[in-house]
This record gives structure tokens, sequence and C-alpha cells, in this order.
């Protein structure tokens, strides 16, 4: 089991991915869209990252901030960055690359997530993987 961290502004959403991540996989979940507490879970340590990349009511310093951006300062704040999944209503084509390079997250899932179970596959997939840089 492995704490993860789910930011979204979506409520529907945000209930969504807490039921299949601690229900079907078996997680502890927190869900937040504050910028703050964001940082400093990740600070505290969480296993894993669910990033929602809009974030339309997420403010830090007074200031909006979107996914890619709070990605890319839980990787400069924060000493062992967990893994982040970042997860975009607006699929188009060249949004993987061109958002996992600018935000430096480590994988990419349009939403709605239609299969659970391969959704969960990523996740394991992603905290398999930064065990192993851990150990």
């Amino acid at each position: 089991m492995a704490r993860i961290l789910v930011v979204e502004d979506d409520d529907t959403n945000a209930e969504v991915l807490e039921r299949v991540l601690s229900r079907m996989g078996g997680h502890e979940v927190i869900v937040t869209e504050d910028a703050t507490q964001v940082l400093a879970r990740c600070r505290d340590g969480v296993g894993l990252v669910v990033m929602d990349v809009s974030l339309s009511n997420t403010h830090l310093d007074g200031r909006a901030i979107d996914g890619v951006r709070l990605t890319r300062l839980i990787r400069r704040r924060t000493a062992a960055p967990p893994p982040v999944l970042l997860l975009t209503a607006h699929a188009m084509r060249g949004d993987r690359e061109r958002l996992l390079q600018l935000s430096g997250a480590d994988d990419y899932v349009s939403k709605p997530i239609m299969d659970h179970h391969e959704f969960l596959r990523t996740v394991e997939g992603l905290l398999s993987r930064a065990e192993g840089r851990a150990a």
C-alpha cells in the first residue's frame, strides 16, 4: 500500500480516483487542490502524485497555478520528489510528449479513465519504478 496524493479540482473526478485507488488498489489516498498543501505533502513523503493538468481553482501565493507548473515546483522544491502522473481531459495529438516535457512528470493519462484496471497498472508501474530508485 502506498500513500497517493490526488490533485484534482473536480469533485466527481476526485471521488472516482479516490475510489479506484483506495478500494481497487488498496492505497491510502489524500485528495486536495490546495497547492501549498500539495507541496507540503510531497515534502512529507507520498509514493505518487496523480495531477490534473487544468486545476482551475488552484492558487499559490495568490496566483493561479496549473498542474504543469505545480509539477515543476514539486520537482524543484522536494528533495526526493515522488513520481507524478498527469491527467487531462483535453488530450490532442502531441499533448502527451509536450506536457511530459513541460512538466517533468513521469507519465500521462487521458480523462475520463475508461479502464480502471489499466489505470491501476500504470500507477503500480510508477510506484515500482520509484521503489527501485529508492533502493
